[in-house]
């Protein structure tokens, strides 16, 4: 049945990876594909994990499968580190949370669910966005629409033009936002814009569908769910897909949740019912290890502790390697201000650089970034800055 179909494109992210891993060159750095690294490199186990991890070892008794949600434990934690365990929401059983296969996964199951009784809606997503979004609404049935975000001539946030394509939005589309970290930009709005943009949706009647892959990754846990907390606010229908693969380091283990936020108790009840006959008939029962590891740390005061803290120190090495790389663009005299970079948040950032450069990077230094210049500043360590920083000096003094 091959015969005559062409091979699909490899994906331009994770595609990058693989010629990156095939690249012989000692001196090959990866800024692509958004990972977390520590300053040696690798992409750690955390501490809370493996304490975690021996404890679900010790205490497990079975391997059955979890429910259709997933379990219910894993929902509650999950709820309080979106929400905030104070908050409204949960008091009033206004929110239901399925434990999904990572986040791309929360986002198709909820693309999914909305998809069953809205296949007339538009998506509308971020100009840029990540370049997946694209494919999983895409592939859930939906006509993809794209508002304003990005500007690259201020490298910072066009909100004007953003809102104003908002207010175009029909009643009962749905609006993909991230709600920080923005991939790939790395610029977010600030609180007052959240507020309007939560209020704009009450008023038009949009479904807003939160991507919520970096929490912690911003300025921190609490303060990184301020937009989640704007929406449940103003008492509408929302979804929010979150992802524990960077705030964890849980990536081979796929684990995320779709949270699906509503006016009342009884709609919630209602999405749920709905939601569980989505992943029956996707994957039946999520899997259990990353779920229960996430739960198990959430749970325990000692452990919980112990993650916020490393957390924090993935955080803090990211925003130490935004500032090294400002200075040493600088300190190789690369024409143009950089200084952007350290202003934005969370593991990406557009550079700036042209195609051109990302190619002759790649080409002649080893340097792996993905096209339109977006880069992933934990690739970075103390090692290789100032290799990077001087190959991207010769590149734009060609």
């Amino acid at each position: 049945m091959w015969k005559t179909i062409q091979p699909a494109p490899p994906d331009s992210i994770l595609g990058l990876t693989d010629e990156f891993r095939k690249d012989q060159n000692p001196s090959k750095v990866n800024l692509g594909v958004g990972v977390y690294k520590d300053d040696t490199g690798n992409t750690p186990v955390l501490r809370c994990v493996k304490a975690a991890e021996k404890e679900l070892v010790e205490k497990q008794l079975s391997k059955s499968y979890l429910p259709i949600s997933g379990d219910p434990a894993y929902a509650q934690a999950v709820q309080g580190l979106v929400l905030g365990g104070a908050s409204e929401v949960i008091a009033a059983g206004r929110a239901v949370t399925a434990h999904a296969p990572g986040g791309t996964g929360a986002l198709r199951v909820g693309a999914d669910l909305i998809h069953k009784f809205s296949s007339q809606a538009k998506v509308w997503v971020s100009s840029p966005t990540w370049a997946n979004h694209n494919g999983i609404f895409g592939a859930a049935g939906f006509e993809i629409e794209r508002y304003a975000y990005y500007n690259p001539e201020s490298k910072g946030l066009d909100f004007d033009r953003m809102m104003d394509d908002l207010q175009r939005i029909p009643v009962g589309d749905v609006v993909v936002l991230h709600t920080c970290c923005h991939n790939p930009s790395g610029v977010d709005l600030g609180q007052d814009q959240w507020r309007e943009v939560a209020a704009l949706a009450a008023q038009k009647g949009w479904i807003p569908y939160l991507d919520f892959a970096y929490q912690g990754f911003g300025d921190g846990v609490n303060e990184d769910r301020f937009a989640v907390e704007q929406f449940a606010a103003v008492g509408i229908d929302f979804f929010v897909a979150s992802s524990f693969s960077k705030n964890f380091g849980l990536y081979n283990e796929r684990t995320g949740a779709i949270t699906v936020v509503t006016p009342s108790a009884e709609e919630a009840a209602v999405a749920m019912s709905h939601l569980k006959s989505v992943v029956r008939t996707n994957y039946s029962n999520p899997p259990a290890h990353g779920g229960l590891v996430a739960a198990t740390i959430l749970n325990s005061q000692e452990l919980h502790a112990m993650w916020l803290d490393e957390l924090a120190q993935m955080r803090n090495r990211i925003v130490e390697m935004r500032k090294a790389l400002v200075e040493g663009l600088a300190k190789q005299g690369v024409e143009g201000d950089f200084s952007f970079i350290a202003k934005q948040r969370g593991m990406f950032s557009f550079s700036g650089w042209s195609d051109d450069v990302v190619q002759w990077l790649r080409d002649n230094r080893s340097i792996y970034v993905v096209g339109g210049g977006r880069i992933n500043l934990a690739g970075l360590t103390t090692s290789n800055i100032d290799y990077v920083c001087s190959a991207v000096a010769d590149a734009m003094r060609r």
